[in-house]
């Protein structure tokens, strides 16, 4: 008999952190301050759970409201109970009356949500000893949908065929379990801020080939579109062409500029370019797919499973980039990958978690939903900040064994 364990209360937590040199900047964010609006759960017993969404600048702080204000839907709740059945609290809180107004499903509360989301998964990990990924691989099929909310699903993925969807999943496991001991493959997305020099951009791709890293990326975007097309070309002659290169614009072009330069980079043998236009944007990213045939990579901004499924539904992306600290927490990015894997779209998470939480999840959706074991992206500005973070070997995710998601945050000075 398991031990109840209640929360007791719900905690936000502001944390900044500056970066320095030109770490983590891209067309439109040429200063940026990494941010988490950090939810915590204390309960009855000696473990917490530790939530995370990701933010940029002083923003932060109305995210941090936001959670104080949600986490009340599972104050008093015990976590196992809380869990049999989260997909219904999930949804009492996306719908929330007095929040809903706001988004629906996206913005400050949607952020706000993924904290309150991932620290519950994050307790119920920490709860049973075992880290998220292989909590998650050890659920029935059941017990795993009921911890998501499919409310307009209900036409494209009803709960039954999700059901059935993972049932179908079960042929191949064992082979593919090989991969918590082999490691998960990164990509290095460091080599190119946009504010580096060329010469630093040369000097990060050497690195990350000595570090075993054979795909990286680099940030795109100018104004003055030579620039992307020379930094490019630089990135693809220092790396080679055997190497695995990714061209991110951040929203930056409209569609006319976009099928423009992607035109160009497509001459680069790109193995994907990512936000080329405004993440709302479904129709311009399927002229752009029409227009240039090059894989887009999109999900970043994207803030919720009904935008991801019109996207996933469009046939314009090749790859799914769903973060769960930007849409609401892992139960949303669960469903998010079941739909993308009905369709054979591969889920390659944007990180702004710096890999920390999708470390697990990438490992939950190959093992136990068959998709591919492509690329989990690397950012290691933040790892120092963490209690336990991610371990690269050779251009690997080693597998993480400490019981939760390994989110759990050193305080430090910057606090606000």
């Amino acid at each position: 008999m398991k031990k109840p364990i209640v929360i007791k209360k719900g905690l936000s937590n502001d944390m900044r952190f500056d970066l320095k040199d030109g770490a983590g900047s891209d067309a439109i964010h040429v200063k940026p301050v990494y941010a988490y609006a950090v939810c915590k759960l204390v309960t009855d017993s000696d473990i917490e759970g530790v939530g995370l969404a990701f933010t940029l600048g002083s923003g932060n702080k109305i995210v941090c409201q936001a959670i104080e204000y949600l986490v009340k839907h599972v104050e008093g709740k015990e976590i196992y109970e809380l869990m049999n059945s989260f997909g219904t609290t999930y949804k009492q809180m996306a719908d929330d009356p007095n929040f809903r107004w706001l988004g629906p499903h996206k913005g400050v509360v949607q952020l706000a949500l993924a904290a309150v989301v991932n620290a519950c998964y994050d307790l119920w990990a920490k709860a049973e000893g075992v880290p998220l990924w292989k909590l998650l691989i050890d659920l029935s099929p059941e017990q795993l949908v009921n911890t998501l909310d499919f409310s307009y699903y209900e036409d494209i993925l009803p709960k039954q065929e999700a059901i059935a969807l993972i049932k179908n999943q079960r042929a191949g496991i064992t082979q593919r379990e090989s991969i918590i001991q082999t490691g998960y493959p990164g990509y290095d997305t460091s080599i190119g801020w946009f504010n580096y020099s060329d010469e630093q951009v040369l000097r990060n791709v050497g690195e990350a080939m000595n570090n075993g890293f054979t795909a990286m990326k680099l940030k795109v975007g100018a104004q003055n579109p030579d620039r992307d097309i020379r930094r490019a070309e630089l990135v693809r002659k220092i790396a080679g062409d055997k190497a695995t290169i990714m061209f991110d614009a951040n929203q930056q072009w409209n569609l006319p500029q976009a099928i423009s330069v992607c035109t160009k980079l497509k001459e680069l043998n790109p193995y994907w370019i990512e936000e080329p236009t405004h993440p709302d944007d479904v129709y311009a990213h399927v002229a752009l797919a029409k227009a240039v045939d090059v894989p887009l990579a999109l999900g970043e901004h994207v803030p919720n499973k009904i935008i991801f499924k019109n996207f996933i539904q469009s046939g314009c992306m090749s790859f799914n980039q769903v973060d769960a600290v930007r849409v609401g927490g892992v139960s949303e990015f669960l469903l998010i990958s079941l739909l993308s894997r009905k369709f054979n779209i591969p889920v390659v998470p944007h990180v702004g978690d710096m890999g920390q939480i999708h470390q697990h999840l990438v490992l939950f959706n190959h093992i136990t939903l068959g998709h591919p074991a492509l690329l989990l992206e690397h950012i290691p500005h933040l790892r120092d900040y963490f209690k336990h973070p991610v371990l690269i070997l050779d251009g690997k995710y080693q597998t993480p064994m400490e019981p939760g998601m390994s989110a759990d945050l050193l305080q430090y000075e910057y606090s606000y």
